[in-house]
């Protein structure tokens, strides 16, 4: 009898482990992927496929577009679907993720949000505040997560530069130098240019496109904190090629203790997404690869950062931990809406700013 139900006790104990791995193993979470017009699309498209997501559907109407992507990636045209509203319905995902344009950020919002369909959107998160405010009143609503994605949330240099500035001090500088030679001149293809060059579905050129990224990463750096006020400057430098948005911007945020420049441009010589941050005792120059650093006295060192560990790494593990509540995001975290909201402010205000020749302060 006390064999049996030594037996019986180790059946049970071996049922309850396989009921606790089963429930620890959660299946993929179901992506329904909103426009292919936004190039970095090819990120999700060309993402070494692993057990975190599963793209289930993609709204394109452009179905030549579509088959040129399934070629290069190997996706079933069967998942391409003519509309959002057509590929939400049949496909049921849990949370898209938007390479539509800026301008149609809002419509994607407005329409999964009442169904509580989580969505992660390509910066920035609107193409104006007035979208922006619309966006978040959804959100909250319906209780969805928005995040806003952005290539430089994932540099680990970044996040080593955040915790060894601390030792240098309080932060008074911090110079962002982000953008490229241009789109035309980079080649993107015609898809994309059409729409990032639109003042309307982009909401400017330079300073939407780059001005973005390092409102950004001032907005994580001051903890959430906003400007006192915001200068812009733009300017065409090649009205021919961009004759209808900027295609260089400088922005100047001003804190009680510190002060951010802002130089987003389609003219820099070369791809660049840098920064340098100068604190009270020393500086810390950094991009994707690496950063130079110099405390005090010291010399300056260099060094070459690892990339973070899963599923801080890369933007679709990171939004499936957020949806399945294994990580939680702080206002201030880069994907965040609080900080993204900071960031309509900002680019809202240096709009204003460069439109009208004045410092434009930011209501606090």
């Amino acid at each position: 009898m006390k064999r049996i139900l030594t037996i019986l006790g180790l059946m049970v104990f071996t049922q309850t482990l396989h009921a606790q791995s089963d429930s620890s193993r959660q299946r993929p979470l179901r992506i329904g992927v909103i426009g292919l017009v936004h190039t970095h699309v090819h990120w999700i498209l060309g993402r070494e496929k692993k057990d975190d997501i599963e793209i289930v559907g993609i709204a394109e109407p452009n179905r030549q577009l579509a088959e040129e992507y399934a070629k290069q990636h190997g996706y079933s045209m069967s998942l391409v679907y003519a509309s959002m509203e057509e590929m939400i319905e049949k496909t049921k995902p849990d949370a898209v993720v938007a390479f539509n344009t800026i301008y149609d950020h809002l419509k994607t919002v407005e329409y999964c949000a009442p169904r509580g369909i989580h969505v992660m959107v390509e910066k920035p998160l609107a193409v104006s505040l007035e979208h922006a405010e619309k966006m978040l009143a959804l959100a909250k609503k319906h209780k969805i997560h928005l995040l806003t994605n952005y290539e430089t949330t994932w540099y680990g240099s970044n996040y080593a530069t955040a915790d060894r500035i601390k030792n240098m001090g309080a932060i008074r500088k911090v110079v962002f130098h982000h953008g490229h030679l241009g789109p035309k001149e980079i080649g993107v293809n015609k898809e994309f240019l059409e729409w990032l060059t639109d003042p309307v579905k982009n909401g400017g050129g330079a300073i939407t496109d780059f001005g973005c990224y390092g409102a950004n990463l001032m907005t994580w750096f001051m903890r959430g904190e906003k400007p006192l006020s915001v200068m812009a400057v733009t300017q065409q430098l090649k009205p021919t090629v961009y004759p209808k948005v900027d295609d260089d911007a400088t922005i100047i945020l001003v804190y009680p203790k510190a002060q951010a420049i802002i130089q987003a441009s389609w003219n820099w010589p070369y791809n660049r997404k840098d920064m340098e941050v100068y604190a009270e005792r020393g500086y810390i120059v950094a991009d994707k690869e690496g950063m130079r650093m110099k405390a005090s006295e010291e010399k300056e060192t260099s060094e070459k950062v690892a990339a973070r560990q899963r599923p801080y790494h890369d933007p679709f593990a990171y939004f499936a931990a957020v949806v399945r509540k294994e990580i939680t995001i702080d206002p201030a975290d880069l994907s965040a809406l609080e900080n993204n909201m900071t960031v309509m402010e900002i680019l809202d205000a240096a709009k204003r700013s460069a439109k009208e020749g004045v410092s434009v302060k930011i209501s606090r």
